[in-house]
């Protein structure tokens, strides 16, 4: 069989296929790169690792560029990964794919996928999660639904720690600073939080008898159709802490929410988390996530 006529073939099918059906470019790259990266493994067991080498350097002077050693290798690797069972879906562009081939583990590759596929992100969106550590700062329960197929719930999907850049020279920032860096720098915040929350209001005003109390943050999360209490504390975890959001996510059930939207969340984000508070004293809906000053 002669490789390299096979993989120029394919090369020359998809850049005449792309300029002329424009719509279906993405699909014909990826099974153009597919069928490439088969023939160059099968390729590279009959006659070494240093045929891609030689391969790049033809495609190259008789195609043009885009056909590097890196390149070709990538397209072995993109074929590799499917054959161990991970599923491409069509939302993906291979820019988005080659943000995710470095990764070596399968599970961490499935989340990324997982988050292309649900969230419809841009390849830079896929960029800065990966930077991030996004997959390593999901619990260890989140993991175990994604191995096993199940769909996590919007709360299980937010990170621990949430990541929020630091604009001030100290670390030792009080809640009503920690709240100004929340805001200005909102979208990315919210981002952090995962898919589909909003801002309502920072320090919301409610009344309760004759006092009035302040919300640090509300928030509506439209996938859910629910509201979001969001509570700012620069300690560790407490007890009290639960009372509090809980009366909050209370008052909003009772007076703002409407009988078509589900009940409220909470999110108690703290300096430091105390599991064995979290086991004893909290209820539903609320769950508490620590925060990190980068």
């Amino acid at each position: 069989m002669n490789y390299y006529n096979e993989i120029k073939n394919e090369l020359i099918n998809n850049e005449v296929y792309k300029k002329v059906k424009d719509i279906s470019k993405n699909r014909s790259d990826l099974t153009t790169y597919y069928n490439v990266g088969k023939l160059l493994s099968e390729a590279g067991r009959h006659y070494g690792e240093g045929i891609i080498k030689k391969y790049s350097a033809k495609l190259t002077e008789e195609l043009g560029k885009g056909y590097s050693t890196s390149n070709l290798k990538r397209m072995r690797q993109f074929y590799l990964l499917i054959q161990k069972g991970v599923a491409m879906p069509h939302q993906l562009s291979w820019t988005h794919i080659n943000a995710i081939l470095p990764l070596k583990n399968i599970n961490e590759i499935n989340y990324y996928i997982f988050i292309c596929e649900h969230q419809n992100i841009s390849y830079r969106e896929l960029r800065l999660k990966i930077k991030n550590n996004e997959y390593e700062r999901l619990d260890d329960k989140t993991k175990m639904m994604l191995i096993k197929k199940e769909e996590p719930k919007t709360e299980d999907l937010i990170k621990n720690p949430i990541l929020i850049k630091n604009m001030y020279d100290t670390n030792d920032i009080t809640e009503k600073m920690l709240g100004q860096l929340i805001l200005e720098q909102l979208p990315s915040f919210l981002e952090e939080l995962g898919a589909c929350f909003s801002f309502i209001k920072n320090e919301y005003k409610i009344k309760i008898g004759d006092r009035y109390y302040y919300m640090d943050f509300l928030l509506f999360n439209y996938i859910d159709n629910r509201f979001v209490v969001l509570e700012l504390k620069n300690t560790e975890l407490k007890k009290e802490h639960f009372g509090q959001i809980k009366t909050y996510m209370n008052y909003i059930d009772k007076n703002i929410k409407t009988p078509d939207q589900n009940p409220t969340l909470g999110i108690i984000l703290c300096k430091k988390d105390n599991k064995f508070i979290f086991e004893y004293v909290t209820g539903d809906n609320v769950i508490d996530r620590e925060y990190a000053l980068v």
